[in-house]
């Protein structure tokens, strides 16, 4: 009985941890290419509420998906074009960017509030993988949306260390001047991949509002959108690691279910709640720490608006 709880729990990890890991991913990749968006949060819940709000009109959930998709991108292009082509400052924008997603969203949303989903994601079982014990119910129990992020991990692993694209997109976060100056276009690939950022944020937060909780509630995404840029950090900008640290933060926020489950009461639920948070605070100092001791530095060129002009 024991070993299943925990098995349930470990499931539950990767559930709870997949909206963060799309949200992280698509940092990642702004950042690598040395746009620092901090409203990932806003993006989250535009893409949230898009997704639900489709998905209950039209009763198909990757219709919402995709909504959500688009919902995101079009956020992200407007920071865009804020921060590349005004050259604002990308803290600032992306903070204005999180308070506007938050009141957008609950504006939409409010109709929707306690409204039910007609169709959400279900977990599909994948053949003789999801038989294996403890491995196949932990991994191969679950709905298509984090399937997807099994392939994407490693996609994108694969795009940043092993293309020539990959190789164009950290030159343009690292040294812009120099890859500008070998023919690259700074400012046409940093739209672009501050836009996909901005998708695969709102792939997190309709991942919330159509599979993982499928309802609508205001800031549903209860920080979370914080919590990926966090990661980012602690991830050193690899999506792998940014994969395992989305499931450990995934399973600090299912533990208060599993000592539910376990019958444990000893340790009020409210100190569960607040353990991603903490753990939050306590990945940044250690990432920190880590960068100072290895000399592993970010992305030379982030958060750093490029000039033409100033080359």
């Amino acid at each position: 009985m024991a070993g299943s709880i925990w098995i349930a729990a470990l499931a539950t990890a990767i559930t709870a941890g997949t909206p963060i890991l799309y949200a992280a991913l698509g940092e990642i990749i702004a950042e690598r290419a040395g746009v620092m968006n901090l409203g990932v949060e806003g993006m989250m819940l535009v893409g949230a509420v898009t997704g639900f709000m489709v998905g209950v009109q039209t009763s198909q959930p990757w219709l919402g998906f995709l909504a959500a998709i688009l919902a995101g991108g079009t956020s992200a292009t407007v920071f865009a074009f804020l921060t590349i082509t005004l050259r604002a400052n990308q803290v600032v924008t992306g903070l204005a960017l999180t308070i506007f997603g938050t009141g957008l969203s609950g504006f939409l949303g409010k109709p929707y509030i306690g409204v039910p989903l007609p169709l959400s994601f279900k977990p599909i079982d994948i053949p003789v993988l999801s038989r294996i014990p403890v491995i196949g119910p932990v991994l191969f129990h679950h709905d298509v949306l984090v399937y997807l992020t099994y392939i994407l991990v490693p996609l994108l692993w694969y795009y940043f260390h092993r293309t020539r694209p990959g190789l164009s997109l950290r030159a343009i976060g690292e040294n812009p001047g120099a890859a500008d100056a070998l023919g690259v276009d700074i400012f046409k690939l940093r739209y672009l991949y501050v836009i996909i950022g901005g998708m695969l944020a709102g792939a997190g937060g309709a991942y919330l509002s159509l599979a993982y909780a499928p309802s609508w509630l205001e800031n549903m995404t209860a920080g979370r959108g914080w919590i990926a840029v966090a990661l980012v950090i602690f991830a050193m900008w690899d999506p792998v690691k940014a994969m395992i640290g989305s499931y450990l933060f995934g399973g600090a926020d299912a533990l208060s279910y599993t000592f539910q489950a376990a019958n444990i009461t000893i340790v009020p639920t409210f100190f569960f709640k607040m353990i991603p948070y903490f753990l939050t605070l306590i990945v940044v100092i250690l990432a920190t720490r880590r960068t100072l001791v290895k000399h592993i530095v970010t992305p030379g060129a982030l958060g750093i608006p490029y000039d033409r002009e100033e080359r």
